[in-house]
């Protein structure tokens, strides 16, 4: 026992290591709060960091943001810009407004104090320019104005006709006659140079005298002030040089955030000469689509959903985007998810950016009704649907590709070479618009043959799209001279080609500066100039009247600016002036069909992407642009990349897309994916074309449609002309090939298709044909648990359910297994959306 002193000790050892212990923790705890609070205490930052403006009545736009949780913004920061209390030093050199816009006044230099909870930024500000009479120009301070203000757009005064007498040029594209409307029509009574605020244009526009267009401005705003100082010394109209806007800049180009948060943009220009301006105030913004962002006119995004959308900004014929991303979920399942190839690489990481859940894989049957449509436009037969259905092989479904595309080896490689040729020169005829009302049937059958031929050898396409472009001759005797048949002139020719071979749409810059790209009046003559000397000429080699033409490179012949008259050389969208002293054709297909190209392989994949999994990573299908980017950009880039490594080869690439996991996902969304119509987190289900169906219905009921002029047997999908006289294709939308557009092709439900299907003669007469194979089954006294699922098989590719089963089971017995009963079964299986859909 120790003694009572050494007790005394060690107890106070004890209490003295207590209190020490203690102190640390208290220590401890309170350096953590310390850390804790700073780690969460916002740090603003401004851009730009400095301001400098150069004239009368010049803006700017402060961008402000606040540092955040990862919980609130994926990048740490928040947008302050219109959070924070703005203060100008010298409010007489500039102002600032509450939403961040400097306004310069006079010259001179001040500062712009920021201040939000305690915290303060400086931003210094530079004015210079300014002077006491104002000296606005037209290009590039009153232009603008009338854009901002919606006056230059097609349902304003810029209409074919214009509004009470007042026309101007679409987007304000012809300053010059611009200018003269607003200053010298209608004896100037625009215009009142005495007393400028009483020019009629600004009364109009402030509501002070009638204007059917509204309220665009007040006598408050700045813009009204630059107009009316611009009145005020003579109304000057373009200068006879302006430095060429090259470029603009937005930022932020692309944020993540969550619904409800705003974003304020700014838009910086670049001019030719090397100079910037702020344009922010003067921009026009749209949203691409505002279930996802709205944006206001000053330019303040709001994520208004989950998904992702772009917003378009354009000032003075450019045009740039900003692309927002409101992610679905803050994390995805991908335990199950197995990559096939990089399709499903890059596919999953696009889900795992917006948190979207993919669906699980198809069920066999469903995978391999997918991959017969979508491949050769035909059902699988029930012999080729009971064999891979109850195949054990692990691969099966990459063969069953293989054998489709025809990669496979022996005659499974030739099996469907056929049905994919007819199918996809069906598809591709559509397009090019083959057809008889031009051709004559010579022409027609000509140009049908060559694309079938091209489809069955799977010529390489940049060759296909090569002889297609450059074809000549004989229309009878060589298909791709129809193309030149089909197309009448030079400006058919450059938009036909642009749209079907680059994915541009090219046909608003034959009257203006296209809205949303830089393509320009002489951009489209420069490039119909390419087929400016290629013509026609009667031929007498199948008789006096057998319309026979023949397509040839002309001498001469050259294209005019359809305003200034000026002949335009042939030249490249967005490349060089090229000529050629033989055919200009020439180097035209050489840059067109070359794997540096820009838009030609993207547009075949995107094409492609869209064909088999029911939307284009850029839709509209053919609407390829800057200003309309792709869904997912690294995949469009490999896919492309791709495509031209195996030499422009359509099956490589088919069987790339089909072979994926993507391609293979069911089309049952999950409550996760189920908004998703982009990203392909579940497949698209489609309607199947016209002739796929009828052609479905045909080998279904066994009973094979009869055509005009051709022999019993043929396919619906091996029409070569768009004029066959069958109300089922007409109901069910066959193109009349009038257009190279593809939304010829409506893919669209009607009540005429539900009525003529569930009233219509073509289901009910062939259900019940006396060779048909409901006939057949009946009179081989199949049992009726046999037909019910010879019936399942051979419409849906699939066996009945156990609970299908046993209700067909059912209702057969209380008819009493009479024919008209399996007859309307049949009928009513034909009728599901499980046969009429690709699924």
């Amino acid at each position: 026992m120790l003694p009572a002193r050494s007790l005394i000790l060690n107890r106070s050892l004890m209490l003295r290591f207590f209190f020490l212990c203690w102190g640390l923790v208290l220590s401890f705890v309170f350096l953590l709060n310390s850390i804790v609070l700073g780690a969460n205490e916002s740090v603003l930052e401004v851009t730009p960091a400095a301001v400098t403006l150069e004239g009368n009545l010049e803006r700017a736009q402060l961008l402000v943001r606040r540092s955040v949780s990862k919980q609130v913004a994926r990048d740490g920061w928040q947008d302050a810009t219109r959070e924070v209390e703005y203060v100008s030093a010298h409010p007489n050199v500039a102002t600032v407004n509450a939403e961040g816009q400097i306004l310069a006044l006079a010259n001179g230099e001040t500062t712009v104090t920021l201040s939000w909870e305690g915290q303060s930024l400086t931003v210094p500000i530079t004015v210079e320019g300014v002077t006491d009479e104002p000296h606005f120009q037209f290009m590039e301070d009153i232009l603008p104005i009338l854009s901002k203000s919606g006056c230059n757009m097609g349902p304003c005064h810029a209409s074919q006709h214009g509004k009470g007498g007042f026309k101007l040029s679409v987007f304000g594209f012809n300053p010059k006659e611009d200018h003269l409307a607003l200053t010298r029509e209608r004896q100037q009574r625009r215009i009142n140079y005495m007393v400028p605020e009483d020019s009629l244009f600004l009364q109009k526009a402030t509501l002070r005298a009638p204007h059917g267009g509204g309220k665009r401005m007040t006598t408050d705003d700045v813009d009204y002030r630059i107009l009316t100082d611009w009145v005020r010394q003579g109304a000057p109209g373009p200068a006879a040089e302006t430095s060429e806007i090259v470029r603009l800049q937005v930022t932020p180009n692309e944020r993540v955030l969550q619904p409800g948060a705003e974003q304020q943009l700014q838009v910086i220009a670049h001019f030719a000469n090397g100079k910037t301006r702020d344009v922010t105030a003067w921009s026009k913004y749209d949203s691409m689509d505002e279930a996802v962002v709205s944006i206001n006119d000053a330019g303040v995004v709001t994520i208004t959903g989950k998904g992702q959308a772009t917003t378009l900004v354009r000032f003075e014929g450019q045009a740039e985007i900003a692309t927002f991303l409101a992610p679905y979920s803050e994390s995805i399942e991908l335990a199950d998810w197995k990559s096939n190839n990089f399709v499903d690489e890059l596919a999953v990481k696009k889900f795992i950016e917006l948190g979207l859940q993919p669906s699980p894989l198809a069920d066999d049957a469903t995978f391999l009704r997918r991959a017969y449509l979508d491949a050769t436009g035909s059902l699988p037969s029930v012999e080729e649907t009971r064999r891979f259905l109850a195949s054990d092989e692990p691969e099966k479904r990459d063969l069953v590709i293989d054998e489709l595309l025809g990669f496979a080896e022996g005659e499974a490689g030739q099996k469907h070479t056929d049905a994919y040729a007819s199918y996809w020169t069906l598809k591709w005829a559509d397009l090019i618009r083959n057809q008889s009302r031009d051709l004559g049937d010579q022409g027609m059958w000509a140009l049908h043959n060559w694309l079938l031929g091209s489809f069955r050898e799977n010529q390489r396409f940049d060759a296909f799209v090569a002889e297609l472009v450059s074809g000549k001759g004989s229309i009878y005797m060589n298909g791709p001279a129809n193309y030149y048949k089909i197309n009448k002139n030079s400006s058919d020719l450059a938009e036909s080609t642009a749209q079907l071979f680059l994915g541009v749409r090219l046909q608003c810059a034959k009257c203006h500066h296209h809205p949303m790209e830089k393509y320009s009046q002489e951009d489209y003559y420069s490039f119909a100039a390419f087929f400016a000397r290629i013509g026609t000429k009667n031929s007498q080699e199948f008789g006096l009247f057998g319309r026979e033409s023949i397509v040839m490179v002309k001498s001469g012949g050259e294209v005019k600016h359809p305003k200034t008259g000026k002949v335009l050389k042939p030249k490249l969208l967005e490349g060089a002036e090229v000529d050629h002293p033989l055919d200009r054709r020439i180097p035209l297909v050489e840059w067109l069909t070359s794997p540096e190209n820009p838009y030609f392989a993207k547009s075949v994949v995107n094409r492609y992407v869209g064909y088999l999994l029911g939307h284009g990573l850029v839709e509209p299908i053919d609407d390829m642009r800057a200003t309309n980017p792709p869904s997912n950009v690294a995949l469009m880039d490999k896919l492309t990349k791709s495509f031209v490594e195996n030499d422009f080869n359509v099956k490589e690439l088919m069987r790339t897309i089909m072979k994926s996991r993507l391609y293979q996902l069911s089309s049952q969304p999950t409550a996760e994916n189920a908004p998703d119509n982009r990203f392909y987190s579940h497949y698209k289900v489609k309607r199947m074309t016209a002739e796929s169906l009828l052609d479905a219905i045909d080998l279904a009921t066994g009973d094979q449609t009869k055509f005009k002029n051709l022999p019993l047997g043929t396919r619906a999908i091996s029409l070569p002309d768009a004029e066959y006289p069958n109300e089922f294709l007409n109901t069910f939308g066959k193109p009349r090939r009038a257009s190279v557009c593809e939304c010829e092709r409506i893919p669209d439900e009607n009540l005429a298709q539900a009525l003529h299907t569930l009233n219509g003669e073509t289901i009910a007469k062939k259900v019940s044909s006396k060779e048909g194979t409901l006939t057949q089954l009946l009179d081989s006294k199949t049992p009726s648990e046999e037909i019910i699922s010879e019936l399942y098989l051979t419409a849906l590719n699939r066996p009945p359910r156990t609970a299908e089963q046993q209700a067909c089971q059912q209702f057969l017995e209380q008819e009493k297994h009479n024919k008209q009963a399996y007859e309307d079964l049949f009928w009513a299986l034909l009728n599901s959306k499980d046969f009429l859909f690709v699924h």
